[in-house]
């Protein structure tokens, strides 16, 4: 039987440099960060939607460097998920301090709030290379809002409920 050879693993200077596609993302799962005005950290679940923000697909490297940082975090609270049911699930990054958002199924761009941490950490609490990555993700929104609609160009804004059932433009 013969074995095709396979490729040795990225090192971590070649992952850094590794950009993901949207075509990669779509229809998939793929947890992307950001930072708000006020400098809090959010996981956001895009669910397969692939309008995420440009500057989240940079660097494979990094997004997997703050995904372990917040994982190795010790877990500081109880679950805040107010919907609780599904949503407990979705709250490791909030046990650690990171808001959590997930994408409205059906709705490109919009995302609900899934869990707020009651103590969350901000940028400045995490390395210097995972602080410049995620300014280049800064978000002109205040992590807490139900709701935040979030184009590929990395604008946001906060949805009002009589926008909510909309789809997105």
């Amino acid at each position: 039987m013969s074995h095709a050879p396979t490729e040795p693993p990225l090192t971590d200077e070649e992952l850094l440099q590794v950009v993901i596609t949207r075509e990669e993302i779509r229809d998939v799962e793929f947890d992307w960060f950001a930072t708000d005005t006020r400098g809090h950290v959010a996981q956001f679940l895009a669910a397969g939607d692939d309008t995420v923000p440009e500057a989240a697909l940079q660097s494979e490297g990094l997004l997997e460097r703050t995904h372990v940082w917040i994982d190795l975090r010790p877990e500081t609270e109880d679950p805040n998920a107010p919907a609780g049911g599904f949503d407990e699930h979705l709250t490791p990054a909030q046990r650690r301090g990171a808001f959590v958002y997930d994408r409205l199924p059906g709705q490109t761009g919009l995302y609900r709030l899934v869990a707020a941490p009651r103590a969350p950490f901000t940028l400045s609490d995490m390395p210097a290379n995972l602080q410049a990555y995620l300014n280049t993700l800064r978000l002109n929104v205040s992590f807490g809002a139900p709701h935040l609609l979030i184009g590929p160009d990395g604008s946001a804004r906060e949805v009002t409920p009589d926008e909510q059932n909309q789809p997105a433009t």
